[in-house]
């Protein structure tokens, strides 16, 4: 939410959830639907919205679970996913405008009647298709069903009264830049404000826009058991709306077909789901086939698969993470890919020095840990999660990453930096930085492969290629190629 209105964390407050009498519930229990009550759409929404505000739990692992668990499929799934999204994407603009509505406030309400309040308010702004009627008729007898007639007779009211005055609900036309765009767009005013600092006005609204639109569909084509001509035939010949990445080689986009982790190309290994951004750094790593690869931070094994399966299975990739869960996800991934040269361990990336000797590798990638700013678009509740000290707090361990992991790579290879942030302290910045502190590495003059459609992004910045979300609607992403100095050019 913007600073006005308070974080979603504070509107949840512990004061918040005393309330007033309309937004008292019955004890423990409020809030909840009776057990018998088959869940609608915006049930379930509603469970998971609230969820999030109430234990910061990430909204897609959430709502995976709540679809399973309520049988909910087709039209019903598609509505509760439409609501989450939505309503999490324009959290600020809805408290903005439905403050003037709730006589004691938002944030006196308990959570889950603030959240029917807010997802059908995004119903009644933002969707169209939807009939007024059926949103508040819905939101009225779910705040019968889990409150009392004072709830009930509150959201009655209030969504009632933001129908009639629909119209006038527009936002004040003389804001300053950082306010403007962020209530226009509902972001956080001080990462709008960052974001102003370093792209200007323009670029920052743009970035915003383009976050609250739906992400792509794409996948990458496994090359090391069908070319992406062949699997585009595939596709294509079963009727789906399948074309080739134009950021990409390796990518393809997949406008209709449902969800491409259910079809037997997947289980099959010919395909992965990948961000065409993503992609864009297994190129980078331009690995060839004999290579010794180390992926510091390879969970959950996206890029680590895409580096195997461009060696042709010559050579050796070594996929470490911190968490041994998360090293189990990418040996799975490996598995099911059929990428028989890919080795995982466990490991803090800060001690891979006690584990190989200096100069082991002919490429290293540092897909390091970062604010995930890119990703907004897939991942909403992250704008409103993050604060300014996280920012700082995540440079302090890409800075100590990047001095570990250097000392592993042979001379003459290449070290890959990348983050999927926008943020130019993790990212032109932090390379700026590691480059004055190690002179035998330099920049690479070179772009990635794939990277003939990337010259606005590489020209960004004078470090590096930073992508932002509305260059490609792919993600936010930035990628770094440092080479290492051989003697000869150290001397």
């Amino acid at each position: 939410m913007s600073d006005k209105k308070g974080s979603s964390s504070q509107a949840g407050s512990s004061k918040g959830r005393q309330g007033d009498k309309a937004g008292a519930g019955r004890g423990a229990n409020a809030g909840q639907r009776g057990k018998k009550t088959h869940p609608t759409a915006r049930d379930t929404a509603l469970d998971v919205l609230t969820a999030v505000e109430q234990e910061g739990a990430y909204s897609n692992l959430l709502l995976n679970g709540a679809l399973q668990k309520s049988g909910l499929s087709g039209p019903d799934a598609g509505l509760a996913t439409e609501l989450v999204y939505g309503t999490i994407s324009r959290l600020n603009t809805i408290d903005y405008f439905l403050e003037s509505f709730v006589s004691k406030g938002l944030a006196k309400l308990q959570p889950w009647v603030r959240n029917l309040l807010r997802l059908s308010f995004y119903q009644l702004y933002y969707l169209d298709r939807i009939p007024a009627h059926a949103a508040v008729n819905e939101a009225v007898n779910i705040a019968k069903r889990r409150g009392h007639q004072g709830i009930s007779g509150m959201v009655n009211g209030v969504l009632r009264n933001v129908l009639r005055r629909k119209e006038e609900l527009i936002l004040p036309s003389d804001l300053p830049a950082a306010a403007r765009i962020s209530l226009a767009y509902s972001h956080p005013e001080w990462l709008v404000a960052r974001w102003i600092e370093q792209y200007g006005e323009a670029v920052a609204e743009a970035i915003c826009r383009s976050n609250n639109e739906p992400p792509s569909v794409s996948v990458r084509v496994n090359r090391s058991k069908i070319s992406r001509e062949e699997m585009l035939g595939i596709m294509q010949g079963q009727g789906l709306e399948a074309t080739p990445s134009p950021v990409t080689t390796d990518g393809i986009l997949v406008q209709s077909g449902g969800n491409m982790a259910l079809t037997e190309w997947y289980s099959k290994g010919l395909i992965s789901i990948q961000d065409e951004s993503s992609m864009l750094v297994g190129a980078a790593v331009n690995a060839h086939p004999g290579m010794k690869v180390l992926d510091c931070c390879a969970a959950p094994g996206g890029k680590t698969c895409h580096i195997a399966e461009r060696l042709e299975g010559r050579g050796q990739v070594i996929a470490n993470d911190i968490h041994p869960h998360k090293a189990k996800l990418i040996a799975d991934q490996t598995q099911r890919l059929g990428l028989q040269i890919v080795e995982t361990m466990t490991s803090d990336a800060v001690t891979l020095s006690e584990h190989f000797a200096p100069e082991s590798f002919d490429r290293i990638l540092l897909d390091a840990p970062c604010s995930g700013l890119g990703v907004i678009r897939r991942k909403p509740d992250l704008k409103w999660s993050k604060t300014p000290g996280d920012i700082s707090e995540i440079n302090a361990i890409q800075h100590a990453l990047l001095d570990a992991v250097c000392g592993l790579l042979k001379p003459g290879g290449v070290l890959v930096y990348s983050t999927c942030t926008i943020e130019r302290s993790e990212n032109a910045g932090m390379v700026e930085a590691f480059l004055q502190r190690h002179p035998e590495f330099s920049l690479a003059d070179d772009l990635p492969e794939d990277g003939d459609n990337l010259r606005e992004a590489n020209v960004r910045e004078k470090t590096g290629l930073q992508i932002l979300p509305q260059d490609f609607h792919s993600d936010g992403f930035y990628i770094a190629r440092l080479v290492k100095k051989t003697s000869d050019q150290t001397k």
